[in-house]
């Protein structure tokens, strides 16, 4: 970018000479979508998003991830939450990522060998914090596409930081994502801020392939009932507001914490829980 930003680009109704090549005046946007490693070869490349943190959305990623290669697909999970990386924990992988000079390789799980890349599997200790500003963390989230060898992958899951601002816009722009997964739960102010998501990936020309409500409901030990302890689900009302169609309602259960927590991600199973996920990418590969 640095050789260009003095240029006036195609479109542009005055001289950017002064300002950068990025300004309200373009008509014709440049194109800033990354090329991936020249080794790899990816199929599908989708976003999970949450307008908030907290609703979920990494286990979200991981289920789907479980699921599509439980189903016989290769999946690779870009962890772009590089204050907050969950992914690695989630899978059980302690060993480091390695690479030469023009190449990182990511650590395939034990289990499923799904391909992971996430900041967690670069740093000495996991419990480092990363004291980075945007620029760099929006310029390490585009690295791991166009570094990392992703090979033959059916579908590569970004697995966005929560909100809408410099990571997620650096994902839209440069990398070139099939569509989105929004989470969500029941709150209505949730609900809101799930708007502001999907209003993003509008301005952004990024399909919004459906909308996952996490913690929709607990299940009773005892009869079965559905307890809906955030209260009443507005999803709906959401989905039909914004013309997206609702992928799946996932319960809360304890064991899928319990999982995450010991990096049994991969062993999980919960017929309510798997079900949802299963109807979800049924909606996705249309």
């Amino acid at each position: 970018m640095a050789d260009n930003e003095n240029q006036t680009p195609e479109g542009c109704t005055h001289d950017c000479s002064s300002c950068g090549a990025s300004c309200a005046s373009r008509t014709n946007p440049a194109d800033l979508i990354a090329s991936p490693h020249e080794g790899s070869l990816i199929k599908n490349v989708i976003g999970v998003l949450s307008g908030k943190g907290g609703v979920g959305k990494s286990a979200i990623t991981e289920l789907l991830a479980v699921q599509l290669a439980r189903a016989g697909k290769k999946v690779g999970i870009l962890d772009a939450d590089i204050t907050g990386p969950s992914i690695p924990k989630a899978f059980g992988l302690t060993e480091r990522a390695v690479g030469d000079e023009s190449t990182i390789f990511p650590v395939p799980s034990k289990k499923l060998g799904i391909d992971v890349m996430s900041i967690n599997l670069l740093l000495d200790n996991p419990s480092d914090p990363v004291v980075w500003r945007g620029a760099l963390i929006g310029g390490t989230v585009r690295q791991f596409y166009t570094d990392v060898l992703w090979k033959d992958i059916d579908y590569l899951l970004v697995d966005m930081p929560p909100g809408t601002g410099d990571v997620a816009l650096t994902v839209f722009q440069s990398i070139p994502l099939d569509g989105i997964v929004v989470v969500t739960t029941p709150q209505d102010l949730v609900s809101m801020i799930v708007g502001k998501a999907i209003k993003m990936a509008g301005l952004m020309d990024i399909p919004v392939l459906g909308l996952i409500e996490n913690m929709s409901y607990v299940a009773c030990p005892d009869c079965g009932k559905k307890i809906e302890i955030f209260g009443e689900s507005k999803l709906d009302q959401v989905a039909e507001e914004y013309g997206v169609p609702v992928l799946a309602r996932l319960p809360i259960d304890p064991n899928l914490t319990a999982a995450v927590d010991v990096g049994a991600i991969e062993s999980y199973s919960n017929d309510a829980v798997t079900d949802e996920i299963d109807k979800a990418i049924d909606i996705i590969k249309e």
